[in-house]
């Protein structure tokens, strides 16, 4: 297991830009507002021949515990619990100030191992005030700049020494896993703001990893936790709300939404929370498109369910508005939940499951052909200008999404309702409901029309 290594201090002084140098990617968001993280954020990290686990956190403030800041702090102190190396970051431009010393002093009486990093150290006048680090009683300040990646040597012997052998775990082997190496189920959440998305994954995994509350938009990183279930690897993401464009003013939230968008693209199931109390907004529409255009599996989770007043009618009206909006993707997986109360939480994920598996599913060419002769039997295609259009064979391309390569004669002229009656035809025999699919046409060439050129 790769040791863990947390990345604290005050607000702005640079967590999430060190944390994107250490991983090899732009990954946490980063702004000139102060308190853009919020929730911990974990990647693997390679510094030289050092590799870790690393932990952003949200800025430290002196806050009430149920404030926000408060609640973010509580993260943040549960992120240095669990480490084995604390990396304390101080501004070294704007100086030391009052949080930093109150800070170091909660440190030193955790007794943990610690190395403290005077960040922005670009000039001589920056390095000079690194050292009034010292008087913050935490050893000599290592002088660095994550944002040009100046003094990552230094950093890099600190913290292998206070990790001691780096190669101690390798001088044992565990067996290779075959399903394992296949890599874990990609699961993302998507939503509105405040329909609680962070509230259902501290639901999933049974504790309160992320920050929830009334006020809406807390998330803001695309937030990743590695995660099993019943043996099934998965990744889970707790990602911003999405809002329409025309709403989004501010650039924080902007970048948000981008990091969001990014997410989805990775992953290979969403779940799509909605609000049980509030009407199906064309927002949640969009967001349901993207994924289908994305080629993700998508599961719709109706929450709130348990202060919906008349939950027969709520369920039929977003069936009808989500038929209506998709219908290339008829039988989205439905599950009705309460995160909070934890009601109908445990059909989540059966349900994830069983769309990955179809989303992942192969079917033999031999199997394909049959199908494809008995729907051309019960419905044969059209025959444009007298000429009968022939499907030759079919095939499936690839999976992650099912994708099928059609050959035909005349392919141009086979119209959208009949590629429309083989996809229906394909989730019935198959057992495909929920995962989109895609048929490619594919069609041979024609001697007399290269002829005619």
């Amino acid at each position: 297991m790769l040791p863990r290594v947390a990345i604290i201090g005050r607000p702005n002084v640079g967590k999430s830009t060190l944390f994107n140098r250490l991983i090899g990617r732009r990954s946490a968001l980063v702004h000139d507002q102060p308190g853009v993280t919020r929730d911990r954020r974990e990647g693997e990290a390679r510094l030289y021949d050092l590799e870790f686990q690393v932990v952003d956190t949200a800025g430290l403030e002196e806050a009430p515990p149920d404030s926000l800041a408060g609640r973010m702090k509580s993260q943040s102190e549960a992120a240095v619990g669990e480490a084995d190396l604390v990396l304390f970051l101080v501004d070294a431009r704007s100086g030391l100030l009052p949080d930093d010393a109150r800070f170091a002093a909660w440190l030193r009486r955790l007794d943990k191992p610690l190395l403290l990093l005077a960040n922005k150290c670009e000039g001589r006048e920056a390095e000079a005030l690194a050292a009034e680090a010292h008087a913050l009683g935490l050893g000599d300040p290592i002088a660095i700049s994550a944002e040009h990646g100046l003094g990552l040597g230094d950093l890099h012997e600190a913290m292998k020494a206070a990790l001691g052998d780096p190669e101690r775990e390798a001088s044992e082997p565990e067996e290779p896993d075959a399903e394992a190496e296949e890599g874990p189920l990609q699961l993302v959440v998507l939503g509105r703001p405040n329909v609680g998305k962070s509230t259902l994954v501290n639901r999933l995994i049974g504790t309160e990893r992320l920050l929830t509350g009334p006020e809406a938009g807390i998330t803001r990183d695309a937030i990743a936790l590695d995660w099993d279930y019943q043996g099934q690897a998965i990744r889970l993401i707790d990602t911003a709300g999405l809002r329409r464009r025309a709403k989004i003013k501010d650039g924080l939230e902007r970048l948000a939404g981008v990091d969001t968008r990014r997410a989805l693209r990775y992953a290979h199931i969403a779940v799509l929370l909605l609000d049980g109390t509030q009407p199906l907004e064309r927002q949640d529409l969009t967001i349901a498109e993207n994924v289908v255009e994305e080629g993700r599996g998508l599961v719709l989770a109706v929450n709130k369910w348990d202060l919906v007043e008349d939950p027969k009618e709520t369920l039929a009206e977003i069936r009808r508005r989500v038929d209506q909006s998709l219908p290339r993707v008829r039988g989205l997986p439905l599950v009705t939940l309460s995160a909070k109360s934890g009601r109908g939480v445990d059909r989540l994920l059966p349900a994830v499951v069983k769309l990955y598996r179809a989303w992942n599913h192969r079917i033999p060419t031999a199997e394909l052909n049959r199908f494809l002769a008995e729907a051309v039997a019960r419905h044969p295609p059209p025959a444009p200008h007298g000429r009968r259009i022939r499907l030759k064979y079919m095939t499936q391309a690839k999976a992650r999404p099912p994708t099928f390569a059609l050959f035909a004669s005349q392919s141009d002229a086979l119209p959208d309702s009949y590629l429309h009656y083989l996809e229906n035809g394909l989730r019935q025999s198959f057992d495909l409901f929920g995962p989109p699919l895609r048929i490619r046409l594919r069609g041979g060439r024609n001697p007399y029309r290269e002829k005619d050129r």
